[in-house]
């Protein structure tokens, strides 16, 4: 299920501030010297660094050319990782990558990072640089501007490769989060609503129709349906998929148990239910889910 613009933007904003999100952007920044940003998609704002921003590409944001320049790169990065990472390279030869973080098939932010180059910078691609920028008659102090070119950091394409693979692994996980957050956030939320969502939890296990939850809390059905939607975002028979998926992904970290096994006790009738629901929701089968943990935990 689609969620709404306003949804979207207010889980990428919970996710920016987790902690989840900050002890890994920091770890990520202290090891590697580059830069990272979460950012919602759409937002079309140009992409500011908090911390470890190339002092080159500082510089360089001070030329409206030449800032224009990284906007429209960085907007087509983004067009080209809705599904998997995407790295370009600007006109000096700096990479600049995207990673999507994806909820089902909602697109809930793009992970930032760049600002480096993948080969040894030299004088004569400087010299370049130097007369793309005087063709535009930025104003820059051009030997400032060679020295931090010069100081920029150079990764083999290898190791580049490696820390995008790392951004990978690490988008799949604000994706959990951000499922958490669809089902466990509520701005505002109504105490009866509150309580259908803690009843849903309890008993996800079982037989759950609209009908009778709506009977539990004291309300008509029609009426609940579109009050439960209005404040989680998401319709009842998506929120209850969504809680089942949250439970089965904690029990496919154990290897002994057979998927048709956790789809049947986390409430789907059959398994081939639970493979579509947990592929609609996660973006991928749950057998692929357990092999990529397996991975990543080995």
């Amino acid at each position: 299920m689609k969620m709404t613009p306003e949804n979207l933007r207010r889980m990428e904003d919970v996710l920016s501030e987790s902690e989840v999100y900050r002890d890994y952007e920091r770890a990520f920044t202290e090891g590697t010297g580059l830069p990272l940003r979460l950012q919602a998609p759409l937002l079309h704002n140009l992409v500011r660094y908090d911390k470890k921003q190339n002092p080159f590409c500082a510089m360089m944001a001070k030329s409206n050319e030449s800032c224009a320049q990284c906007y429209t790169l960085q907007c087509k990065v983004e067009e080209e990782a809705q599904l998997s990472p995407k790295t370009l390279k600007c006109f000096a030869g700096l990479c600049e990558t995207a990673v999507p973080v994806r909820v089902g098939e909602n697109l809930i932010a793009f992970l930032h990072t760049g600002q480096v180059l993948l080969h040894r910078p030299d004088k004569v691609q400087f010299k370049k640089i130097a007369a793309t920028l005087l063709k535009w008659g930025a104003e820059v102090d051009l030997k400032a501007l060679e020295e931090h070119y010069f100081n920029t950091r150079v990764l083999a394409p290898k190791q580049y490769e490696a820390l995008i693979r790392l951004l990978e692994i690490f988008a799949r996980q604000l994706a959990e989060c951000g499922n958490a957050i669809a089902l466990h956030a509520g701005s505002g939320e109504s105490p009866t609503i509150e309580r259908a969502r803690g009843y849903i939890r309890d008993h996800s296990d079982d037989e759950l129709s609209l009908v009778a939850v709506a009977k539990i809390v004291n309300m008509s059905a029609g009426y609940f349906s579109t009050k439960f939607k209005e404040m989680t975002g998401i319709n009842f028979v998506d929120y209850v998929a969504r809680t089942r998926i949250e439970k089965a992904r904690d029990l496919l970290l154990d290897p002994n148990r057979r998927v048709s096994e956790i789809a049947f006790e986390v409430g789907f009738q059959s398994l081939s239910q639970f493979n579509r629901a947990f592929r609609r929701i996660a973006g991928e089968s749950p057998r692929e889910y357990r092999a990529k943990h397996r991975v990543a935990n080995a």
